[in-house]
């Protein structure tokens, strides 16, 4: 029972440190354009 729990917490402390890595490393940026529509107003 103690390597179970062991080895669990050594899955716990590797999956921390990959979503630790992934948030500094990982690119998650969306790309920006500009964009630009003509309006058509209907004022009378």
């Amino acid at each position: 029972m103690r390597y179970v729990i062991k080895g669990l917490f050594y899955i716990a402390i590797l999956a921390a440190l990959g979503v630790i890595g992934y948030a500094y490393l990982g690119d998650m940026t969306p790309d920006q354009a500009e964009m630009t529509e003509p309006v058509v107003l209907d004022v009378d």
